[in-house]
């Protein structure tokens, strides 16, 4: 039995990393997140070249069919480039709610031009993982009112909303009273917003009312935002080590001092592992049911907590110039703890673990 990656999976994602270490390296995050821009539209372009938008979009409507862990694999390459482009909800939660619980015509009407890149999704899903009292979303029977936060992919043409009783909602952007505003938050590689619905038209998926169907796009959610933590603790843990084989201190380098040793020695040992816990979880989404909830929320909180641990450390091992502009590395720091908190932080997770085991 094989227990690793297979060669078309391997292929992929260094497809998707040599396209961004062309078109999306770090100047390019830089300009993105300095200039506020709504999209990098170059940037996504190109995935939409590659075909990532459909990934998990069936062949009948415009897409490549492909599983969760693929689409996982590329959710970890796009969190080592820090990349500036929707995925978590364009290309994973919305496709797959749609597919799941939308009408023949609203497949018909979303699934092909969300394949094609031609239209860009948002997710505002927030409250259905950790749900406030106060503002939450409601509907009448034909419109919502209330206030969604940290919508993700947020610079989008249509909006998943999921309402107090957990059922979901295809929302025009440019629907009615609507209201959007961006948020600013410590990560400028994506942008996230509030939605504000003042009686907005909206279209129920149908088959959404069966509360796990939020439970499952959740859970796809977690699974990406985990494996872009993977993907950029990675490049963290990478560039530390190549910094301390360059860095010379007391005519050394500092890679050969023992304490800079056990740093990144701990990283490594602290990270592998996770690897091989997101392979899992994604695999199980699809293939193993009874386990994919309790999986994913242990995953993505085991590696939230990881990715802030090797993101604390490898910014030590660099030093004083860590915490400088210069290299970049808060960049992939932020997104880390962006994804920490976003479809629930640690505790919330291991709360929600307990009380799937009935321990809570």
């Amino acid at each position: 039995m094989e227990f690793g990656l297979s060669k078309e999976q391997t292929l992929l994602q260094d497809s998707v990393a040599r396209y961004l270490d062309r078109h999306a390296p770090l100047e390019r995050v830089r300009r993105y997140a300095d200039d506020n821009e709504p999209r990098a539209q170059d940037v996504w372009d190109g995935l939409c070249d590659l075909g990532i938008p459909g990934m998990l979009i069936c062949e009948e409507h415009g897409g490549i069919g492909l599983s969760v862990l693929d689409a996982a694999l590329v959710s970890e390459i796009l969190g080592s480039r820090v990349a500036p482009a929707a995925f978590v909800a364009s290309a994973v939660m919305v496709p797959l709610a749609i597919a799941w619980a939308g009408s023949k015509e609203q497949q018909s009407r979303w699934l092909e031009p969300l394949a094609a890149g031609r239209v860009l999704a948002g997710a505002a899903v927030s409250e259905a993982a950790e749900a406030r009292h106060d503002d939450a979303v409601r509907w009448d029977g034909s419109k919502l009112h209330g206030k969604a936060l940290f919508a993700l992919d947020f610079n989008a043409d249509v909006y998943l909303v999921a309402d107090h009783n957990r059922a979901l909602y295809l929302v025009d952007a440019a629907a009615p009273g609507l209201e959007r505003t961006q948020l600013s938050t410590i990560d400028k590689t994506r942008r996230f917003g509030e939605l504000i619905f003042n009686g907005a038209p909206a279209e129920l998926l149908p088959l959404s009312s069966d509360r796990e169907v939020c439970s499952r796009v959740l859970d796809a959610g977690r699974i990406m935002l985990a494996a872009d933590t993977l993907g950029a603790a990675q490049t963290m843990l990478n560039r530390a080590v190549e910094y301390s084989k360059q860095r010379v201190q007391f005519g050394r380098a500092i890679g050969s001092f023992q304490a800079v040793k056990h740093m990144c020695a701990e990283m490594a040992a602290e990270l592998e592992p996770c690897r091989a816990m997101m392979w899992y979880a994604a695999y199980a989404f699809e293939s193993i049911p009874a386990e994919a909830q309790l999986t994913t929320c242990h995953t993505k909180a085991h590696i939230s907590e990881v990715g802030t641990f090797v993101a604390r450390t490898a910014t030590e091992v660099h030093g004083g110039i860590g915490f400088t502009d210069e290299l970049g590395l808060h960049l992939w720091f932020k997104r880390i703890g962006a994804n920490r908190q976003l479809l629930g932080g640690p505790q919330s997770l291991r709360e929600e673990a307990a009380r799937i085991q009935q321990l809570a």
